[in-house]
Order: structure tokens, then C-alpha cells, then sequence
């Protein structure tokens, strides 16, 4: 397994890891023993770093991931996000309710000093408030956690926080139908040295090439309940792209993907060749689909007919619906 360092971090990472919200909720049910499945064969293929939230099943996926490490030992990295739990005003954003929040995830996890905590994309104004950032300091200062970072719903959250010296970290919807972090967020990361943790990177299962027009999707799954941001950001269920949309856009990519790839594998890949890219955070429901994301990793950069028939795919599909809103 690659492995890429984030300089702000002061640590390499496993260049794909994994990403654990289906471990929690809101993509069907996945039982206690597929779950540790997932985790222990993503780390069986050298996978290091494991994102989690708070907010995931309630603390189901912190608990999950916690046990996990316990079993596999410290070279496990557990970043975690808080602050979805609670009424989304910045007046929740105080520093009484992160010592509140970070306990609860340390009791969870089973962790005395946190690997990373990131705010969970909370309201905009959260980003800009210095007693926000200072409350967070404090937090490393105490030992309460090594690091924190942000996860954020737009390419102006994120350069607003990468303004930030101590900012480890940015989490980002970056994949083949969300082109608009290319410009300014990934070239100030490098800048920087601040990680970049690209997210939804397969929109929501669109990118793994295998949805049609009649596939569907449980009550109890986003994609089914999500569609048009009744429960929250929009852009979180297939990246904001309507569904056929979506649709037509794979089918479009379909002809760019190398012999011998999945169509997930060919999407994982875009990412990873995209400079400033820290880290890429599949989730997986099944121990095959874990295994089959790390393939991306070892794979050569894609040829440069195929980044081209991306861009020229999201320009006149995606981008006028997308663009100019996150």
C-alpha cells in the first residue's frame, strides 16, 4: 500500500483508507460481523487510516472502530468528526460542547488522546470564528487530541480554513463528478502542507458502474431518502448529481476505464492522481468491496486520454448543475 505524508499531521497515511459511515447507518443495515469484516480486511491490505463520526449509528460506528483497533493495535489511524449530533447554528460551535463531544468519542473509541478530530461540516460561519480554533488548540494542548481538521460542503469553507496554521486537515467531496476542489483547494493544500481526505469518492455507489435506472435503494438508505437534501446537505447523496444524470455520465466514462479495472477501481485511481490528494475514503458494506478499493493504490496513473474524457464529461453534464454550488 502507497502511503503519502501530511506534512501538518507530522505522519504518512495510507494513500486509500476507509471510509466507516456504512458502518454506522443510512446505507441499510450492516450486521456487527460483516462490519469487523470490513475493517479487518481493509487492514489486511495495508490500509492505515479509518474515518468515523460521532453522528455515524449514533456512536455504532465509533464503538465498531474502536474494538477494531483494540484487536489490530496503534498503527490503526482513527479520525473522527463531531458536532452533527446537535442543532446546526454556529452558537453550538462552543467549546464547552467540543470537551462534551470529544469525551463521548473517546469513550467510544476506547482512546485516551484522539488521532484526529474534525468538525463535521458545520455551518459556514463556524470556519471564520477564532474561539472556535482556539477552543481547539486548548484541546491539543491538554493532550484530548492530536490533531483536528474540518470537513466541509464547499471549496469556500475550505480555503477559509486552510487559512488556518494548525488545520491538519480538510475532508472534501473530491471524485469524477465533482471537479471544482482541481482549482484552488487541492493547489493551497500543497501550498500549505494541510492533508486533503477526499470523500464520497465513488458519489455514492454511481462510480461503482453497476447502478441502473431500476435499481433502488431502502427506506432506510440515503440514497433513497437523501435525494433532494430532505435530511440533509444534498450534495452528500450522489454528490448532488441527479440520479440519471449520474447515470448517463458513467456510461459516458464507461470506454475510459483500463482493462483489467473495475469501474470503482478506475474512479479511486482519478483521485489518487490528482496532486494534493492525501488520502481517498471509500466506505465498503462487504470485506470484497474493502479489498477491491485498495487495488487502486498499486495501479499506474491513468493515461492522459482518460483524465481528458473526464473533464470533458463533467463540463458538459455535471458542471452546470454542480459547480457553482459547492
Amino acid at each position: 500500500m502507497e502511503t503519502r505524508k501530511i506534512t501538518r499531521l507530522g505522519r504518512e497515511v495510507s494513500a486509500v483508507g476507509l471510509g466507516c459511515w456504512q458502518l454506522g447507518a443510512d446505507w441499510g443495515n450492516v450486521d456487527e460481523s460483516d462490519a469487523m469484516g470490513v475493517l479487518h480486511a481493509a487492514a489486511d491490505e495495508g490500509v492505515t487510516f479509518f474515518d468515523t463520526a460521532d453522528v455515524y449509528g449514533d456512536g455504532r460506528s465509533e464503538t465498531l472502530v474502536g474494538r477494531f483497533r483494540r484487536e489490530r493495535g496503534d498503527g490503526v489511524f482513527v479520525a473522527t468528526k463531531m458536532g452533527r449530533r446537535a442543532e446546526q447554528v454556529p452558537e453550538t460551535y462552543v467549546e464547552k460542547n467540543f470537551r462534551e463531544w470529544n469525551d463521548r468519542s473517546r469513550r467510544n473509541l476506547g482512546m485516551d488522546t484522539l488521532d484526529l478530530v474534525q468538525l463535521h461540516c458545520p455551518p459556514t460561519a463556524v470556519y471564520s470564528s477564532d474561539a472556535v480554533y482556539d477552543a481547539l488548540d486548548r484541546m491539543v494542548d491538554e493532550g484530548r487530541i492530536k490533531a483536528y481538521g474540518v470537513s466541509v460542503e464547499t471549496c469556500d469553507e475550505a480555503l477559509t480554513a486552510l487559512s488556518r496554521p494548525n488545520v491538519a486537515s480538510v475532508q472534501i467531496i473530491l471524485n469524477a463528478l465533482r471537479l471544482k476542489p482541481l482549482e484552488r483547494v487541492l493547489p493551497t493544500a500543497v501550498e500549505t502542507g494541510a492533508g486533503i481526505i477526499a470523500r464520497v469518492p465513488l458519489a455514492s455507489g454511481l462510480l461503482s458502474g453497476r447502478y441502473t435506472a431500476a435499481t433502488t435503494f431502502g427506506a432506510d438508505d440515503h440514497r433513497n431518502f437523501n435525494r433532494h437534501g430532505e435530511a440533509f446537505d444534498v450534495g452528500e447523496t450522489f454528490s448532488g448529481v441527479p440520479f440519471e444524470v449520474g447515470l448517463e455520465a458513467v456510461e459516458r466514462l464507461r470506454g475510459l476505464v483500463p482493462e483489467g479495472q473495475t469501474f470503482a477501481q478506475f474512479a479511486l485511481r482519478w483521485i489518487l492522481d490528482q496532486l494534493g490528494v492525501s488520502v481517498v475514503i471509500p466506505g465498503a458494506r462487504n470485506a470484497e468491496q474493502a479489498r477491491g478499493n485498495t487495488v487502486a493504490a498499486g495501479l499506474a496513473p491513468l493515461p492522459e486520454e482518460s483524465a481528458a474524457g473526464v473533464r470533458a464529461t463533467y463540463d458538459e453534464l455535471i458542471r452546470p448543475l454542480v459547480h457553482d454550488k459547492w
